[in-house]
């Protein structure tokens, strides 16, 4: 038996990799499981971005390897994006790195930027890929918390506290994942303030901007930032196209350059159809949104309906395209989260998967169609 890499001492499978072959058994069996855990868009892109494809399929360049920075009518779709949506001013050719899927930049900009024994702040709760990464780069996880009592957001007087002369990067994620924290101007502004303090580099995975959210930010919005900071974003949520991997980094040119020196040994270059596609999604209207919104907010209803059956409490002001829930005192979060899978056919994602401070939390996502929403809520 050959023996696994080292790094991977400290990495587990991913947990939805996990608990979907549980639950494949389980639908397998004959059990009619209603899936409510993952955040997988069921609903299709733009006719717009699906004519976009297929009209590119016939281009005399569609079938060869492209650039590894993107087409440039790609990038420029971005500059213009970002203009329009967070008031934010790009160079399309030095501040925009397209890539396949968000999730690829975080492991790209922990190999650009992290050697091993450097620590990284990160976020608790927080995506659970931020903490496998940096343990494959070598790098140490040090986990801030974000709690109820303080809005899901950092108490930076606890961070200032710390010894931060290891840490080097610092992963933020507004409209906050899993909670629905929004994000403001003046938290910005403190992530900027401190990680200009500390000589820390600041990245915010900003993917759910634009779902159930009227005021999107970007913290590229915020004086100075790009200087400290790198933000990241996806087309997988707002447009639906999960499947199609494709995301984007933005910011300082150096530092997006340093980025592509890692990208450009990974890839040969993302489909150019796949860039059409996006391209179109980037220039869809205002009327785009106004429409998938409204289908979240029917089904975000049927959701609060199945948390007052559970005793849950929840925020009705939070945002994206899931809803955090706090269960009652006296039930565990995994109690709560087998009992729904194994009586009555309903699975969840427990809050324990992002971190300790998701104890007592659940998670329900609004990728679910509303009659699967209502049948769930007429099992309880």
């Amino acid at each position: 038996m050959i023996p696994k890499a080292k790094r991977l001492q400290n990495v587990t499978e991913y947990y939805f990799s996990t608990k979907l072959r549980e639950v494949a058994g389980l639908v397998n069996e004959g059990k009619p499981i209603i899936n409510i855990a993952i955040g997988n868009p069921d609903l299709a892109p733009s006719q717009r971005v699906l004519d976009a494809i297929q009209d590119s399929l016939l281009h005399v360049k569609a079938h060869g390897y492209q650039s590894y920075q993107g087409l440039p009518k790609l990038r420029e779709s971005i500059r213009d994006f970002y203009k329009k949506s967070y008031r934010v001013v790009l160079d399309a050719n030095t501040d925009i790195l397209p890539l396949m899927g968000s999730k690829e930049g975080i492991m790209h900009i922990s190999m650009a930027f992290l050697n091993e024994g450097d620590a990284v702040l990160i976020p608790n709760p927080g995506y659970p890929t931020y903490t496998s990464v940096s343990n494959l780069v070598g790098a140490e996880p040090i986990f801030y918390d974000l709690t109820h009592a303080n809005n899901w957001e950092p108490d930076f007087d606890t961070l200032e506290q710390q010894d931060l002369s290891r840490v080097k990067l610092m992963w933020l994620n507004y409209p906050h994942m899993p909670t629905g924290a929004p994000a403001t101007k003046a938290l910005y502004e403190k992530f900027v303030a401190f990680a200009k303090k500390h000589q820390i580099l600041l990245v915010n995975d900003n993917p759910y901007s634009f779902i159930l959210n009227d005021t999107p930010l970007s913290i590229l919005e915020i004086e100075g930032a790009k200087e400290v900071a790198l933000e990241l974003n996806s087309l997988s949520k707002t447009f639906n196209m999960a499947g199609w991997r494709v995301g984007m980094l933005l910011g300082n040119p150096e530092l997006i350059k340093t980025v592509l020196q890692v990208k450009s040994n990974m890839d040969s270059g993302m489909f150019f159809g796949i860039q059409q596609g996006a391209i179109a999604a980037l220039n869809l209207s205002n009327e785009w949104y106004v429409q998938i919104n409204t289908i979240y907010k029917l089904r975000r209803k049927i959701v609060w309906k199945i948390l007052d059956k559970l005793n849950c409490t929840y925020d009705k002001e939070s945002v994206g395209m899931f809803v955090w829930a706090k269960l009652p005192a006296n039930i565990s979060t995994e109690e709560c989260v087998d009992d729904l899978l194994y009586n009555k056919d309903i699975f969840i994602t427990p809050g324990t998967i992002f971190g300790s401070n998701g104890e007592g939390f659940i998670r329900f996502s609004l990728c679910v169609n509303e009659n699967e929403l209502t049948e769930a809520l007429n099992r309880l």
